[in-house]
C-alpha cells in the first residue's frame, strides 16, 4: 500500500509518499508560504533532482492539489493515478485525553480534534484544514489521525498532574501531555530492535533534540514521563523557547516592562531559549560556532542547554530506578557530537563511556558508547513520517 503522509502547519505543508511494503520514500516535499505571497512547492521524487515550483497557494486545499498533481505528473510523478494511494496519514499535534492512539478519521474524530484545539491553537486548526483539503480531493481514500500526544498518554497521574487547584484539571484538563510522541515511539522501539531485546523489558531514555526538544522515559514499552507539558513550552532549553522557568518571572517582567500576558508569552516562546541566552541565534550550529571561538554568551548557552538535558536524564533514571540505554535523535541529537559529548560528561554515575570516533559521525544509526560502557548510548535518526505510515496501515489494512 502507498501511504500519503501529511503534516500541515499554519502556512506550510510537509509530505511524503511511502510504499508501506518496502518502506521506501517514493517522493517527499514541502509547500511553503501558504496564504502568503511567494508560495512555492519543493518536490523531490525518488532518484530525481529536486523540483521547485513557484505558484500561488491561497489555502491548503490548493497546496494539496498542487502536491497531488506533482505526484501524478506524467514526467516526474511517482504514481499513475490517485487510486494507487491507499490511505492518508495526518500528523495531529494535540489529541488531549481523547486520543491515546492513532484513529481512523470520522466526523466525530474531527469534532473531537476541534474541541481540544484551544490546547494547541497554532497547530490543530492547521491540521484540520489539511484533513478537510485532502477529504475534498480524495473523498474515497481512508484517512488516519496520528497524534503527537498519544504516545505519552500512558503516563501515570503522578507524572502528568500539576500542583495547581484540582478544579483546573477537572474543568479544563490542564495537565502534562507531552509532544514529539511519534518520534519518541519510533526511536525507543528502534532502540529495542538494535539491542535485540524485548521492548517490554527495557528502560529507555530518548532525547529528541532539535529546535524544539524533549526527553522521554520509556519503561516496559510505555512512556512514564516526558519533559514537555500542557504545551511545547515546558522542559528543555530550546531554540527560542525558555523551557522550565519560575512562573513568578512572568509577573516580574510584566510589572517592570509594562507588558501584558500575550507579550510575555511571545517572549517565552519566540525570544528566549538559545536565542535569548546567546543574543546570537536560535540555531544550535551558530551557538556551537560561537562556543568554539570562545564567545562568552555562546559558551554559557551551550552549558545551560546541555546541563538541562543531563538533569532530565538524571530525573528519568530515578523515575525508572535505572536505565538500559539512552538515545539521541532529531536535528541536534543526530548531528552535534559536541552537545552529545557535553551531555554525556554528566553521566559517569551511569558508567557511560563514549567512543569518540563513533560519536563524531553525523546522522548515522550508531552506538556511540564503548563496548564496555555499563549504559549504552545510541544515535538513532528519527523517522516520524515512517512511524505515521506504519500506524496508518495498521488501521486501514
Amino acid at each position: 500500500m502507498k501511504v500519503f503522509v501529511v503534516n500541515c502547519g499554519s502556512s506550510s505543508l510537509k509530505f511524503q509518499l511511502i510504499d508501506s511494503e518496502t518502506e521506501a520514500v517514493l517522493a517527499k516535499g514541502l509547500c511553503e508560504r501558504i496564504g502568503i505571497e511567494g508560495s512555492q512547492l519543493v518536490y523531490s521524487p525518488a532518484g530525481k533532482d529536486k523540483i521547485t515550483t513557484v505558484s500561488p497557494m491561497p489555502d491548503h486545499k490548493e497546496a494539496i492539489r498542487l502536491v497531488l498533481a506533482a505526484l501524478t505528473d506524467a514526467e516526474n510523478g511517482v504514481v499513475k493515478s490517485l487510486d494507487e494511494i491507499g490511505a492518508v496519514g495526518h500528523r495531529i499535534v494535540h489529541g488531549g485525553e481523547k486520543f491515546a492512539s492513532a484513529t481512523v478519521i470520522t466526523e466525530d474524530v474531527l469534532k473531537a480534534i476541534e474541541e481540544v484545539s484551544e490546547l494547541a491553537p497554532l497547530h490543530n486548526p492547521a491540521n484540520l484544514i489539511g484533513i478537510r483539503a485532502c477529504q475534498s480531493l480524495m473523498p474515497t481514500t481512508p484517512m488516519v489521525a496520528v497524534f503527537d500526544t498519544a504516545f505519552h498518554q500512558t503516563m501515570p497521574e503522578k507524572a502528568y498532574l500539576y500542583a495547581i487547584p484540582h478544579e483546573y484539571y477537572d474543568k479544563y484538563k490542564l495537565r502534562r501531555y507531552g509532544f514529539h510522541g511519534t518520534s519518541h515511539s519510533y526511536v525507543s522501539k528502534r532502540c529495542a530492535d538494535i539491542m535485540g531485546q524485548p521492548y517490554e523489558n527495557l528502560r529507555l531514555i530518548v532525547c529528541h533534540l532539535g529546535n524544539g526538544g524533549s526527553v522521554s522515559a520509556v519503561q516496559n514499552g510505555k512512556c512514564v514521563d516526558t519533559s514537555m507539558g500542557l504545551t511545547p513550552l515546558e522542559g528543555l532549553v530550546m531554540g527560542t523557547r525558555a523551557g522550565d522557568i519560575d512562573a513568578a518571572i512572568l509577573e516580574f517582567i510584566a510589572h517592570k516592562e509594562g507588558k501584558n500576558i500575550d507579550e510575555i508569552m511571545t517572549i517565552l516562546n519566540k525570544k528566549s531559549g538559545m536565542l535569548g541566552l546567546s543574543g546570537v541565534s536560535s540555531d544550535s550550529r551558530d551557538i556551537e560556532d560561537g562556543y568554539n571561538k570562545g564567545d562568552k554568551l555562546c559558551v554559557q548557552t551551550m552549558e545551560v542547554y546541555t546541563y538541562r538535558v543531563a538533569k532530565y536524564i538524571g530525573a528519568y533514571v530515578a523515575a525508572m530506578n535505572g536505565v538500559d540505554a539512552i538515545c539521541f535523535t532529531a536535528g541536534i541529537g543526530e548531528n552535534s557530537a559536541k552537545i552529545r559529548s557535553m551531555v554525556c560528561e554528566y553521566l559517569g554515575y551511569l558508567g557511560v563511556q563514549l567512543d569518540e570516533e563513533a560519536n563524531h559521525k553525523r546522522g548515522e544509526e550508531i552506538m556511540i558508547s564503548t563496548a564496555d560502557s555499563k549504559t549504552k548510548v545510541y544515535v538513532i535518526p528519527t523517522n516520524e513520517e515512517l512511524a505515521i505510515a506504519r500506524e496508518t496501515v495498521a488501521l486501514v489494512k
